[in-house]
């Protein structure tokens, strides 16, 4: 079932080996939100959802992140780290991009195989 999202907050919810984690999140599906992203910040505080999306760049961000890219069905196909200027190749099925501080993925249990899922506030 194909969903649209709108720009907002909600939860990232990671069914992961740990159990369930609950994120904040934050959504950008409007043109504009995503293409602001996370430029301008210092850091981040919780994860941004882009959809839809396949690809993602760095360029002008101050900041290293984590990158996932998601399938229609919200699994994890990767997860990847890039340094500031920086541009991302699209990937293959991927539908929905998640991004965050560098290293933050990796302790929610934000990984390839892992599903998540999206509570609209």
């Amino acid at each position: 079932m194909a969903r649209r999202w709108q720009d907002g907050r909600g939860t990232l919810v990671v069914h992961g080996d740990r159990g369930e984690v609950a994120v904040p999140l934050e959504i950008a599906a409007s043109y504009r939100a995503r293409t602001k992203g996370l430029l301008g910040r210092d850091s981040v505080d919780r994860a941004l959802l882009l959809t839809p999306a396949g690809s993602v760049h760095t360029v002008r961000m101050r900041i290293p992140i984590d990158v996932a890219y998601l399938d229609r069905h919200l699994r994890v196909l990767t997860v990847r780290t890039m340094p500031p200027n920086r541009l991302g190749l699209p990937r293959l099925r991927s539908r929905h991009i998640l991004e965050a501080t560098a290293g933050a993925m990796a302790g929610w249990g934000v990984r390839a195989g892992v599903r998540v899922g999206v509570v609209v506030a």
